[in-house]
């Protein structure tokens, strides 16, 4: 009888290891569906988006679609500063118009700055494979275009996993990056997903790690932090923690009863004002609001 006992408890465990270990297997072939969600749509339905809302195609020397821009190139009066934002892991970059209307400074005006969207690979229009490294090259190449039509330094917005690709690039090429705008961002894509998946072993299953933390270590420049106080992604305060340890000069917006995807953004919220006026004359100090 113990034998039989014995026998099934077994029977009963090797099963679950089977499935244990077909579900490790699954999650590690398929980590890419469960990291990037992209919004698919036609160039022209985008074309026409962009135009209801007074944006124009930013493209490359190639004439390919790579994001939206604020303005036209040689526009007048110069503008007070460039943005390039690098949007979160669903949707597509005309989902954060948002971005254009805070910093050009809504309802006023008083901002005046060029704002970029930049689109992954993937998403929208754009062709490409969805991965980290196809993406983020792609996000230097952008840089440079942007850098050709002038050289000064360009501020970059990273939001959610665009954090990754804005602190990359910010670490890459610091004599360009005048200043990084993190919203809702993660420390490391490992971070995220073993708190959300805590049985598996998702340390040495992920091959894409988007390591901000490790980024911003070689980042010298002013750093805007906005986090959502009750942020459902980024679980155990991840935002919180990547302002803590970052040791440059920055500064904390938090909204407590936000979460992930309820921040405040309206154009005409005071933070927008402040987080420029930051960007722009960073004072060395670590201030929260």
């Amino acid at each position: 009888m113990q034998r039989t006992w014995q026998g099934w408890i077994w029977r009963i465990a090797s099963r679950f290891a089977l499935i244990y270990l077909g579900l490790v297997v699954l999650l590690a072939l398929l980590q890419r569906h469960f990291i990037y969600f992209p919004g698919r749509a036609d160039e022209l339905d985008l074309l026409r988006e962009a135009e209801r809302n007074g944006l124009f195609p930013w493209r490359d020397r190639d004439n390919r679609l790579i994001g939206w821009r604020s303005r036209l190139p040689g526009e007048s009066p110069r503008p007070r500063g460039r943005v390039v934002v690098f949007h979160g892991n669903a949707g597509y970059a005309l989902h954060r118009i948002y971005y254009i209307f805070g910093f050009r400074g809504v309802p006023d005006g008083a901002l005046g700055w060029d704002v970029y969207l930049f689109e992954y690979p993937g998403y929208g229009a754009r062709p490409g494979p969805r991965n980290e490294e196809n993406i983020a090259a792609e996000a230097r190449r952008a840089l440079q275009e942007l850098l050709l039509e002038d050289p000064s330094p360009a501020y970059l917005a990273g939001e959610s996993l665009g954090s990754s690709f804005a602190s990359r690039l910010a670490a890459e090429s610091p004599d360009s990056v005048a200043g990084l705008f993190l919203v809702t961002p993660l420390t490391s894509l490992a971070d995220v997903a073993a708190r959300h998946h805590p049985i598996f072993p998702v340390r040495r299953m992920l091959r894409e790690r988007h390591d901000v933390r490790e980024y911003l270590k070689s980042y010298p420049g002013p750093v805007a932090f906005l986090v959502a106080g009750r942020d459902e992604v980024m679980k155990g305060g991840l935002g919180e923690r990547l302002y803590r340890e970052f040791r440059g000069r920055k500064r904390l917006w938090m909204q407590p009863q936000a979460g992930h995807n309820t921040l405040d953004l309206m154009p005409d919220s005071p933070w927008w004002r402040e987080v420029a006026e930051f960007l722009e004359h960073p004072d060395g100090g670590s201030k929260e609001r």
